[in-house]
């Protein structure tokens, strides 16, 4: 299991170096790799998120091409390595531990169910959350504490979201709805005015690839080909504007098929212990269980999945660091429940509730594996 780095070596720290260079107050520690005086001498910083592309495939698939070619490092992600924690601590410069988005399905007892944070719904409807977005986010937007202007660039569906209304707060928005869009919105919000800027800008598709098809597949592969060829058109159009683009991700990703993918429903009397469904991810699963019946539960968890699963009380992870540093959002101990499962190898866990379609997804994440854990860290001046 790799452990995230919150000390100078990991995405937290990214983020708050970007803070640093832009002449906000980082909460944490700034990254080695890139220190604040690197990117204030920019007159733009271009931070790209490619949501999905771990260090590993990049150094697997990338070579001869431009996002490769201007690699520095391998930063680890947040815990668990997935887009709700990490994009929100991209978002506003907390930990995991502070901001409590812990996974996908969250349990909101301000909304009095499990939710899915970033489409703002209830698990299992297409209904809203049905609370104002403060209660559930607690962390601001990093923009709005920064000395340049702000623009986020991201895909049209979700410019306007609840969630991304919210964590974008002073920032101007553009929106795109392809590749090319994407390389012609940010090279457009980089090239809008000659006044420092920090254009935050984000690309689905390769998570949205991989899950459905795989990480591994010859249509992700595809994908990233035409991915590293835009990347390059972006650095070759952002020539002598005096940008400095980083580039890098929330997580990488497993895949897992057949005797891996693991049905919850089929684990000898653990659904019964359960007050709410599985929350978290299926990589990093947490259970809420009936009160008193946690010991029952951790001893036919282990015994179900022996050595495929670290089985422990939820807490403990908190207490080892793995969600970060910093004050504990005050219902954290809610948002990661009783029990955690921290899958090992490919293995993964889910479950279904009414309402949800019967399918499963090929690519995963939020586990702690090198696949997972480790993300990219590019650099390149045009």
């Amino acid at each position: 299991m790799v452990r995230p780095d919150y000390s100078g070596g990991g995405f937290l720290n990214l983020i708050a170096s970007i803070v640093a260079g832009c002449g906000g107050q980082p909460r944490h520690a700034t990254l080695a790799l890139l220190p604040p005086r690197e990117l204030a001498a920019a007159r733009n910083i271009l931070f790209l998120l490619i949501d999905g592309l771990g260090d590993n495939y990049l150094r697997r698939e990338g070579r001869g091409g431009a996002l490769l070619a201007l690699r520095r490092g391998a930063p680890t992600s947040v815990f668990p390595p997935t887009t709700a924690s990490s994009v929100t601590t991209s978002f506003t410069g907390w930990s995991p531990l502070e901001h409590g988005l812990t996974g996908w399905f969250t349990l909101f007892g301000e909304a009095g169910c499990v939710g899915a944070p970033l489409p703002f719904q209830r698990r299992g409807e297409k209904a809203r959350l049905g609370v104002p977005p403060a209660r559930l986010f607690r962390a601001g937007p990093l923009f709005d504490g920064l000395a340049r202007r702000s623009i986020v660039v991201t895909y049209r569906p979700i410019v306007d979201s609840v969630y991304s209304l919210h964590h974008s707060g002073r920032a101007e928005r553009l929106a795109y709805d392809n590749l090319a869009g994407l390389v012609a919105q940010a090279a457009a919000a980089v090239r809008s005015g000659p006044e420092p800027k920090l254009v935050y800008a984000y690309w689905p598709e390769f998570d949205a690839l991989s899950h459905h098809h795989g990480n591994s597949s010859a249509e992700v592969r595809a994908h990233f080909r035409e991915l590293d060829a835009a990347f390059g058109a972006l650095m070759a159009q952002l020539a002598g504007t005096e940008t400095l683009v980083v580039a890098s991700a929330d997580h990488g990703f497993v895949d897992s098929e057949g005797a891996d993918a693991l049905d919850f429903a089929d684990a000898p009397g653990l659904a019964a212990l359960l007050r709410y469904p599985l929350c978290g991810e299926s990589r990093a699963a947490f259970c809420h269980v009936q009160e008193g019946r946690a010991p029952e539960f951790i001893e036919r968890a282990q015994g179900w999945l022996g050595d495929r699963a670290r089985v422990c009380p939820s807490g403990e992870l908190a207490a080892e660091g793995w969600f970060g540093p910093g004050e504990p959002h005050p219902r954290l101990a809610e948002r990661i429940g009783d029990v955690a499962l921290v899958m090992h190898g490919r293995t993964t866990v889910k479950d279904w509730t009414p309402g949800e379609p019967r399918h499963r997804l090929i690519g995963h994440h939020g586990g702690a594996s090198e696949e997972e854990m480790n993300i990219p860290l590019i650099v390149g001046s045009a």
